[in-house]
């Protein structure tokens, strides 16, 4: 099969291509390579899949990689519909993975524009040029974000997501209800997995194990919001890397359950949340250090848990195996080599 993953350059795009050229799938990745955090790690992880930094500083030009024959890369902005429906006509894909957005709760308080102009026009853009090329199946990535202050637990696909309490969240919920109109409208086989706090490898800088790794490590002090009450639902890239793939290859078909419309959505997590306060001591294990903690109230916008209900996939055939503390000892494993520590 020929496939796009949108994000190539991100955490879980790079490693979902890596997966899939390793099934000896025809991969093409695009990501526009922004600057929300350090582009250095965007360029290694491309230059992981053979793509060199300085055969991608033009954008809407597609680059081969030297490393697999079967994976290519182009740098392009999904809010350019001109560039994207051209390239979606030439390319011929089976399937595209949609990973591609601006992420982060917090930044989206500080500039809201990226946010509309990447997750909202951005996915329009995707569900057009599937539309117009007859995909056989789009996935693309919501977020645990949608459920907001949401009291029941674990938190389930049938629960209300009315009330989300930050932008991207709201983005979120808007890429769910997009994707259902153009399921209903056009038959476009498309599939949302609300992601659950995904750590390990190659992980984000901005992301609380990559900033805890750093600050303890250091020797500086962690930032621990709403006074360490606090759990999450964190999810082992390798975990998430084999829910997509389950899902990828059972796209969703119209029945009596989704009303006719080839439409899903499901939860992908660790379906166990663990307490930060554990979190971090996971962290201190593998580094042999004790963190120094900042007590700082709640920000505005995050919620104080986060648990999925992955039963729907787990009858897929997914199941999270890695623990918190191999998955935490795996990231900082890599974090040493990778800055050389």
């Amino acid at each position: 099969m020929k496939i796009l993953v949108t994000g190539a350059a991100g955490f879980i795009g790079f490693h979902l291509c890596k997966k899939l050229l390793q099934e000896d799938h025809r991969v093409v990745g695009l990501d526009n390579i922004n600057d929300y955090y350090e582009v250095s790690l965007k360029y290694s992880r491309l230059k992981e899949l053979g793509i060199l930094q300085e055969d991608v500083q033009v954008f809407n030009k597609q680059t081969k990689s030297t490393l697999n024959k079967n994976f290519s890369f182009v740098r392009m902005h999904l809010e350019d519909y001109e560039n994207l429906s051209k390239f979606f006509e030439i390319q011929g894909f089976d399937i595209v993975c949609n990973l591609a957005a601006q992420a982060g709760v917090r930044y989206s308080l500080e500039n809201p524009e990226a946010y509309i102009d990447s997750n909202v026009v951005g996915f329009l853009n995707i569900l057009e040029c599937c539309r117009h090329n007859k995909i056989k199946h789009l996935l693309y990535a919501s977020s645990s974000s949608v459920y907001g202050e949401n009291e029941k637990a674990p938190f389930s696909v049938t629960d209300n997501v009315d009330h989300p309490i930050s932008l991207y969240a709201a983005t979120k919920k808007s890429n769910e209800l997009m994707a259902h109109t153009y399921s209903h409208l056009f038959n476009i086989p498309t599939t949302g997995l609300r992601f659950f706090t995904v750590y390990g490898p190659w992980g984000r800088p901005d992301m609380a194990l990559f900033l805890f790794t750093r600050a303890i490590d250091e020797g500086e002090p962690i930032k621990v919001f709403n006074h360490g009450k606090m759990s999450r639902d964190f999810t082992y890239i390798d975990d998430i890397i084999n829910g997509i793939e389950i899902v990828l290859n059972n796209p969703p078909k119209k029945n009596r359950d989704n009303k006719s419309v080839p439409y899903r959505l499901s939860n992908i997590g660790n379906g166990s949340p663990e307490s930060l306060g554990d979190f971090i001591a996971a962290i201190e294990q593998s580094l042999s250090k004790e963190a120094k903690r900042d007590y700082l109230p709640m920000q505005p916008g995050d919620v104080p848990r986060t648990w999925a209900d992955v039963s729907d996939l787990e009858k897929m055939g997914y199941k999270s195996t890695v623990s918190i503390e191999q998955g935490v000892k795996k990231f900082v494993e890599w974090y040493k080599i990778y800055y050389k520590k």
